[in-house]
């Protein structure tokens, strides 16, 4: 034997590797050698990947490189600047922000520029809840600057928070001077070429803002308010009598029945209403032993007296189209000089048989189709009754009603149309009413 055999107890370099090796694996898995953490952590990691867009002003370079392309502009309509952006602002701006980025992909030139609506009640509100109310005006405009500022900045880090790329450095303002001034100078050409005139015209009007809503603000809940059907008395027998194709009307007090659920517009009528498809009858019926004659479309009639718990039989019928034009006094013309009106009869498309009466009243004050029915057939501004005040009231110089609310001079205005004996039922009808969405 060689003396330079290793001894056995010494282990050699190769048994050492072999020592040191893992086991094989029973049941052997591929798995993938990745950077990426176990855990998203995106709370902690997003804010790193904005600043990175920032600092590596991602935004510019994309408006660089796109430079020439086909322009796609995404004009944003802008939210309030008054409160942190919530779940809506979020679903809007990243939506807005896919569809930049995409035009952008598919080889547009799509820059977004953010904006802020930093005018009207949603800020003054806030002015409000922060200060009072009665400030002047000059003080108002100060502060809802101030504020509308400190809320663009808080809005613009929750928008860029979020991941949206912009010209967060240069966004549009509704307040911005330049802005103000430019709306003044397109409404100083309008007004050169004619387009803009004085009229009037129905707004929803909140009493508590004391404001107009605009009408994408109107919500609607239900409201419990009396629906009466009131009877206004015949002022031209001859002429409905020659409508209805009859020598002379049958004797009897003689009354056009509407229906409505607004009591409060009873003071404000100045015409009535009927389709000129419908067909309409003369129903002769009594009322206290007394003859009676009421005019109601004729598939109502059946309805309408039982309503009113009268019995009662058609005499006559004719089309709606042969009552225009004819006048009815108001039912309240005995009552004050003021009431002493008569209420002409048009044609609208817009009464149906639904419900009711088949006869719709108007005070063109406070209904759009009112206003336009009584427009279209030549009723001026200046003789539209408008007796409701801004606080809801009504003037102090309307008769029998002055100085109420329209809500307190409901039971009133029935009682008023009782006594005069135009007041045919009353019943308390829910309904879906219109309300301001702050209040």
């Amino acid at each position: 034997m060689s003396d330079t055999k290793p001894e056995q107890n010494q282990p050699s370099a190769k048994a050492g590797k072999k020592q040191d090796a893992k086991p094989a694996s029973k049941y052997p898995v591929n798995m993938t050698d990745t950077p990426f953490p176990m855990r998203g952590d995106l709370a902690k990691r997003e804010p790193g990947w904005v600043k990175q867009w920032q600092d590596k002003k991602i935004y510019e370079r994309v408006r660089k490189a796109a430079k020439g392309r086909p322009m796609f502009v995404l004009h944003d309509g802008p939210p309030y600047a008054n409160g942190d952006i919530h779940l809506g602002h979020a679903v809007n701006k990243i939506l807005k922000d896919m569809v930049v980025k995409s035009r952008s992909i598919a080889g547009f030139d799509a820059p977004y520029v953010p904006g802020w609506d930093c005018h009207g009640m949603p800020i003054e509100i806030q002015i409000e809840k922060l200060h009072g109310k009665g400030l002047p005006t000059a003080e108002v405009l100060t502060k809802a600057r101030a504020y509308a500022l400190e809320q663009v900045d808080r809005q613009r880090a929750g928008f860029i928070r979020l991941g949206v790329l912009g010209e967060w450095d240069n966004p549009y303002m509704t307040m911005a001077y330049k802005n103000e001034a430019d709306e003044l100078r397109a409404l100083g050409t309008l007004l050169e070429k004619g387009y803009v005139y004085r009229g009037l015209k129905p707004v929803n009007w909140c009493f508590d803002c004391g404001s107009a809503l605009a009408e994408a603000e109107v919500e609607y809940q239900d409201k419990k308010d009396p629906a009466i059907d009131v009877g206004f008395p015949f002022a031209e027998p001859a002429k409905l009598a020659a409508a209805f194709g009859l020598p002379a009307l049958p004797a009897g007090d003689g009354f056009i029945v509407i229906w409505t659920t607004t009591p409060w517009t009873i003071p404000s009528n100045q015409a009535l209403n009927v389709n000129p498809e419908i067909s309409y009858a003369l129903v002769e019926t009594s009322r206290d032993g007394k003859p009676l004659l009421l005019i109601l479309a004729l598939d109502l009639v059946e309805a309408c007296l039982a309503r009113y718990k009268l019995e009662g039989q058609v005499v006559a019928t004719c089309l709606g189209a042969a009552l225009e034009g004819i006048s009815f006094k108001h039912p309240l013309h005995a009552s004050d000089a003021f009431y002493d009106r008569l209420s002409p009869m048009y044609l609208a498309d817009y009464v149906t048989t639904e419900s009711g009466t088949g006869v719709v009243h108007s005070a063109p004050a406070y209904g759009q189709d009112d206003f336009i029915s009584c427009k279209a057939h030549g009723m001026k501004d200046d003789e539209i009754l408008t007796p409701v005040m801004g606080d809801g009231r009504f003037a102090s110089t309307l008769p029998l009603f002055g100085g109420m609310t329209i809500w307190e001079a409901s039971k009133p205005i029935c009682s008023a149309l009782t006594e005069a004996g135009a007041l045919f039922e009353l019943k308390m009808f829910n309904h879906s009413y219109m309300h301001c969405w702050r209040h």
